[in-house]
C-alpha cells in the first residue's frame, strides 16, 4: 500500500495514520533528505527484526541507525558526547549525515546486541521529521538500497511499493527520491573520522 504525503508540507491526518502503523509495530518506507528508507518505532523489537531481515542480516549484526527529531535526545543513546563532537553535529544537522557516537545502555536493549556504538541522523526533510515527532520517540532506520547496488527502483517510491509493498506495511510517497546516501562520521572516538563520502558537504564541518 502506498500513501502520497506533500513533502514539504506533510498533512498532520496522514502522519497520524503512520504512526499507528509504526506504533503498532509496523514496518514502512519513508523518504529522507538522502534516499528512501525502511523504518520502524525503536520501541518495537519484532518490527527492529524484520527491518534487519529486509536488509538480509541477522538483527545482532545490523548496522542500523537512529533518526531523532533533534539533538535533545542525544543522551538516551549516546553518552559521552564532547564539546567538539557536538558542535560538528550541530553545525550539520539537520542535514544527509549520520554520526556514529558511542552507544548508551538503552542501545543493546533495543537491538539486542553488544554493539559499542550507534548511528545518529537528524534528516532534513519534513516527512520524517513530522513522524518522530508525533511518535515522540526515535525511528530506526535502514536504506532500501545498499551503497554498492544502487539501482532507479529506489528512488521511485511507485517502483518501491511494486519491489517492497508486500513486504512492509506502508510506503509513503514523498516524490523522487535521491540516489546518494549520508555521509558518515564515526565521532566515538575523540577525533572525526569520514567513512564514508555521501550527500552531505564536508566544507566548514570540522
Amino acid at each position: 500500500m502506498a500513501l502520497e504525503i506533500h513533502p514539504k508540507n506533510p498533512e498532520p491526518r496522514k502522519i497520524t495514520a503512520v504512526v499507528d502503523l509504526l506504533r503498532d509495530g509496523g514496518v514502512v518506507v519513508c523518504p529522507t533528505d538522502t534516499v528512501y528508507a525502511f523504518v520502524c518505532s525503536s520501541h518495537s523489537a519484532r518490527a527492529i527484526e524484520e527491518v534487519a531481515r529486509l536488509k538480509g542480516v541477522k538483527p545482532q549484526k545490523a548496522d542500523l541507525s537512529l533518526i531523532c527529531e533533534d539533538l535533545s535526545h542525544l543522551s538516551t543513546y549516546a553518552r559521552s558526547v564532547d564539546t567538539a563532537a557536538f558542535r560538528i553535529m550541530k553545525r550539520a544537522l539537520p542535514g544527509p549525515y549520520t554520526f556514529i557516537l558511542t552507544a548508551s545502555n538503552e542501545i543493546p536493549k533495543l537491538f539486542k546486541n553488544n554493539k559499542r556504538t550507534v548511528g545518529i541522523r537528524v534528516p532534513d526533510h519534513p516527512i520524517p521529521q513530522a513522524i518522530v515527532r508525533e511518535l515522540g520517540h526515535a525511528l530506526v532506520v535502514a536504506s532500501v538500497h545498499d551503497p554498492d547496488e544502487i539501482v532507479d527502483h529506489t528512488t521511485d517510491p511507485q517502483n518501491i511499493e511494486k519491489n517492497f509493498g508486500h513486504q512492509v506495511e506502508l510506503v509513503v510517497d514523498g516524490g523522487i527520491g535521491g540516489l546518494e546516501g549520508s555521509t558518515v562520521i564515526d565521532l566515538s572516538k575523540g577525533y572525526p573520522e569520514v567513512l564514508r563520502e555521501g550527500k552531505g558537504t564536508l566544507e566548514g564541518l570540522f
